[in-house]
């Protein structure tokens, strides 16, 4: 028996609401250097605010604007930009044209990971900090392009670093006329340009507060929101804790889920609508909400770096091994519960398919790196038993057949709500989320069972 749901695999066209310029007396001459995930839409996003905006990256087909037709989407549709890229005044040019251009230059450059410290596969028993090589070279050309300039310039490195990387790694390599400042991002990839004009707040590290004022004076430009002005370790450290912060609070509610999942009468989503509720001392409700561990380009690799950091500052208790070591253990939780279906279903039916719904970290989107979707089906493989398939609408375009099985749902996206499940398949959900289905049974983790 198949069954073959409806769902189109081409990515969604959502398009952002309208941005108001900045008044002509605003507008600054910015420059971008780093055009890929994160730089491109942020240079676009000042663009789109009126201001004149000249980009620059090492490889030249970032600098062709068909270069970024096939984008990766978000949860609103975001990175469908073609249009917006098209329409915009964003122009690029040689790396000297640019510095010439700018009154200030964000630096956008990576600082990567190898793929097993991104959270994919079981946590590595090295740790290794990130990889500044990229970095280190972007600024170096830049210092060298704003010495031929003969002109102070403000030059904003936006990449996340570990504490007191720019003053050892990146300090030593600039020439004087480079007035150096760190101002992290605190964006979700697939909603780059939203979170970019609407932060929470602007982090901004610096040694020099002339500087700062003027860059606060172009941010002025786009919003009201608070500026935090602190030293540069200081931004250094509090862009990855923000990120880390976010795991402890999945990892804790997950870690309800489970005592939930355990306890007769016990449902989790009762439990964590009651702690969203406690503002003053919990701070807020967001991500207050069980399900599969945190992923994405930052929180796990952010996580491991820190575990390198404490080890290197010899830490009492490395904090966050533990937060990427829950997340292992919570999803080798999540794939007991299959093979304890798994056992349960064997004696009647012979060894079953199992159908792992979801690559994305996040529902909506098709961004799979860091997924703990991809973490489990991984964990579930190693277990060697019986038919193991990933399936993602968002991702893949060719469907496997779905015959009778297991199911676990490891992305929400909305399409699984209605999703066609054979009859008689055994439905395993972390989110709660997949109504009833006549002939199939629908195990919600984190609601026992009641007394």
């Amino acid at each position: 028996m198949s069954a073959n749901p409806q769902i189109s695999c081409r990515p969604g066209t959502g398009d952002l609401a309208a941005i108001p310029k900045a008044r002509a007396d605003m507008r600054w001459n910015l420059g971008i250097v780093g055009c890929g995930k994160l730089g491109l839409p942020v240079a676009l996003a000042m663009s789109l605010k009126g201001h004149h905006v000249m980009g620059y990256d090492v490889d030249p087909e970032r600098m062709q604007k068909e270069h970024f037709l096939a984008r990766e989407i978000g949860p609103n549709g975001e990175p469908s930009i073609e249009p917006l890229l098209r329409d915009s005044q964003l122009r690029f040019g040689r790396l000297d044209e640019v510095v010439r251009h700018a009154e200030v230059i964000f630096v956008a450059v990576q600082t990567p990971h190898e793929p097993c410290y991104e959270g994919v596969t079981r946590l590595p028993q090295e740790r290794v900090d990130f990889d500044y090589s990229y970095l280190t070279q972007a600024m170096q050309s830049v210092s060298e392009a704003v010495e031929r300039e003969g002109r102070e310039k403000i030059v904003v490195i936006i990449s996340t670093v570990l504490p007191g990387t720019i003053r050892r790694q990146i300090m030593p390599l600039l020439h004087p006329l480079v007035k150096l400042c760190y101002n992290p991002f605190f964006i979700a990839m697939g909603t780059t340009i939203q979170d970019f004009l609407h932060p929470e707040f602007v982090l901004f590290g610096v040694d020099d507060h002339e500087a700062a004022k003027k860059v606060q004076r172009f941010y002025r430009s786009l919003h009201d929101r608070p500026f935090l002005e602190m030293s540069i370790e200081s931004a250094e450290l509090t862009k990855v804790a923000y990120n880390t912060f976010i795991s402890m609070k999945i990892c804790f509610a997950n870690a309800l889920m489970e005592i939930s999942h355990k306890t007769p009468g016990c449902d989790v989503d009762a439990v964590t609508h009651a702690l969203s509720l406690a503002r003053d001392r919990l701070l807020s409700p967001k991500y207050m909400r069980a399900g599969m561990g945190d992923g994405g380009g930052c929180h796990p690799r952010d996580n491991i770096a820190m575990s390198y950091l404490a080890r290197e500052k010899g830490l009492s208790y490395d904090w966050f091994e533990n937060l990427m070591l829950c997340r292992e253990r919570q999803t080798e939780w999540l794939a007991e519960l299959v093979h304890q279906e798994v056992a349960r279903w064997m004696p009647h039916y012979g060894t079953p398919c199992v159908f792992v719904l979801g690559r994305a970290f996040k529902p909506e989107t098709n961004l799979t790196v860091g997924s703990p979707a991809t973490l489990l089906n991984n964990i579930l493989r190693e277990r060697c038993f019986g038919f193991v398939e990933q399936w993602d609408p968002k991702v893949d375009c060719v469907s496997p057949t779905f015959v009778r099985g297991i199911y676990v749902i490891a992305t929400q996206h909305p399409e699984f709500k209605t999703f066609p499940f054979p009859h008689g398949s055994v439905v395993i959900d972390p989110f709660r989320y997949i109504p009833p289905q006549e002939g199939v049974e629908i195990i919600s983790v984190g609601k026992g069972k009641q007394l």
